[in-house]
């Protein structure tokens, strides 16, 4: 898989999502859409940028931007943090990780000298015509998403 970076056509995907249903990408165009991807529901950074994202979700969604959230959680854990946290973002489910792998998220890191394989923080914004106009990689939660609001009202 080559290197995404900016000015090139995103992936498309169809994932499960929060509360029933899918979501393709595809069917997104002609708007921005903000993809967050995130290693796991309820742990501390992932809370923290689920929470900021949908505290200002109002306003993405009035530049017509839609927000997603990618992890490979299922997405009975995905429904369970929604109603938890109080969540206004779409969660997509990666279990399988070829959405994670085709935006090159998916990587070898490390904890405590052991070795596995997870999700890198990372946000991607696609303008509405379907290619990736800003990557945000290794993502520090704390001002993220007023970060990404900004960028979107630049589209």
């Amino acid at each position: 898989m080559a290197e995404l970076s900016e000015g090139k056509q995103a992936p498309d995907f169809t994932l499960p999502a929060d509360g029933g249903g899918q979501v393709e990408l595809a069917g997104l165009r002609g708007k921005p859409v903000v993809l967050f991807f995130y290693p796991k529901d309820d742990t501390q950074g992932c809370t923290v940028e689920n929470v900021a994202f949908s505290a200002l979700l109002d306003q993405f969604e009035a530049f017509g931007a839609a927000v997603l959230g990618i992890s490979p959680d299922p997405v009975k854990k995905h429904d369970r943090f929604k109603v938890k946290h109080d969540l206004k973002v779409r969660l997509l489910s990666d279990e399988d990780h070829q959405v994670l792998e085709a935006y090159g998220v998916w990587k070898e890191k490390s904890m405590y000298g052991r070795t596995y394989m997870g999700v890198e923080r990372t946000t991607f914004l696609i303008d509405k015509d379907g290619r990736i106009a800003k990557i945000w990689p290794k993502v520090k939660v704390d001002g993220h998403a007023e970060a990404v609001l900004d960028a979107v009202k630049e589209l």
